[in-house]
C-alpha cells in the first residue's frame, strides 16, 4: 500500500492521514458540498470504457472511500449512476470511528428526470440509509409510484432539478456532509449556482487526447433552463496537495 506524500502545505511529509486531511469543517449549519472527480493530466474525464474507473488506481479508491465514509449522502446524476453501476454504499469496519452516531454507510441521492434507474440501487439499500431520488413533476407516473415505494422520492415542479432544490431537500433531512460524485453536467450545474463549497480532484498519471469530456461539462444555454450552466469565474483555493503512484490529489476550497 502506497504512503501518500505530501507536497502542499507541508512538503515531503508522508504520514499523511486521509481522514484528518478531506474532514469536512465543524459544526456546519448548512450543507457543505464537496465534489470528487478524476481527470487525465491533460483534462480528460472518461477513459476508453466511458467510465472514470478507467482513470482511477489503488490511491483514488482509498481516497475516494474515506470520502465517502466522511458524507452523509453521495449525490450523483443518474446517466452516471447508470455508466458507472452505482449501487448503495457497502458498509466499512474502517468506518468505525468516521460514521460514529451516523448510519454506517451514507445515502445515494440521484437525480433523474426520466427515473431510469436501476432498480437494485433503489431496493436494497438499508431502511437507515435509504437511497433518495429527486425528479420532476412530469417524470412516468407508473415508475415514480415503484420509486416512491421503496426510496424516498423528492418530486420538483418545473422543467428540472435545480442545486437549489438538492440542497434544500438534503438541509431538510440534516444531511450537511454532501459528497458529489458527478457526472460532469451535474458538477456545472453546482458550480453555475455557486453551491460548489470544494472540489477534490484527482489527476491521473495518463494521457487520452481529443474527444474525452472534462469533469464539467455543459453550454450556457438560457437561464433556468436544463443546459444553462453560468460562465462566470468562481475563484478556488488549494488547501492541500497529496501524491501517490503518479497520482496528484488536490484539494479546492472555494474563496
Amino acid at each position: 500500500m502506497s504512503n501518500f506524500r505530501e507536497l502542499l502545505p507541508v512538503p515531503g511529509r508522508t504520514d499523511v492521514d486521509l481522514a484528518e486531511a478531506y474532514a469536512y469543517p465543524l459544526a456546519l449549519d448548512r450543507p457543505w458540498v464537496r465534489a470528487n472527480m478524476v481527470a487525465s493530466a491533460d483534462g480528460g474525464a472518461v477513459g476508453p470504457s466511458g467510465r472514470s474507473r478507467d482513470l482511477s488506481s489503488d490511491p483514488d479508491r482509498r481516497v475516494m472511500g474515506v470520502l465517502r465514509g466522511l458524507c452523509d449522502v453521495v449525490v450523483v446524476g443518474a446517466a452516471t449512476a447508470r455508466q458507472e453501476g452505482y449501487r448503495p454504499v457497502r458498509p466499512r469496519e474502517v468506518w468505525a470511528k468516521l460514521r460514529e452516531g451516523r448510519p454506517a454507510t451514507p445515502r445515494i441521492a440521484v437525480v433523474s428526470r426520466s427515473l431510469e434507474i436501476d432498480d437494485e440501487l433503489l431496493t436494497t439499500a438499508p431502511e437507515e440509509a435509504r437511497t433518495i431520488v429527486f425528479t420532476v413533476a412530469d417524470s412516468p407516473a407508473e415508475r415514480r409510484a415503484f420509486v416512491a415505494e421503496h426510496a424516498d422520492l423528492v418530486v420538483v415542479e418545473g422543467v428540472s432539478v435545480g442545486p437549489g432544490h438538492i440542497v434544500n431537500a438534503l438541509s431538510e433531512r440534516g444531511l450537511y456532509r454532501v459528497l458529489t460524485e458527478g457526472g460532469p453536467h451535474l458538477l456545472a450545474e453546482f458550480v453555475g449556482a455557486g453551491l460548489l463549497d470544494e472540489l477534490c480532484l484527482t489527476v491521473s498519471p495518463h494521457l487520452l487526447g481529443s474527444g474525452s469530456p472534462r469533469i464539467v461539462t455543459g453550454s450556457p444555454g438560457t437561464p433556468g433552463t436544463p443546459e444553462h450552466v453560468s460562465t462566470k469565474s468562481t475563484p478556488v483555493r488549494m488547501a492541500h496537495l497529496l501524491e501517490a503512484e503518479g497520482n496528484l490529489f488536490t484539494r479546492y476550497l472555494r474563496e
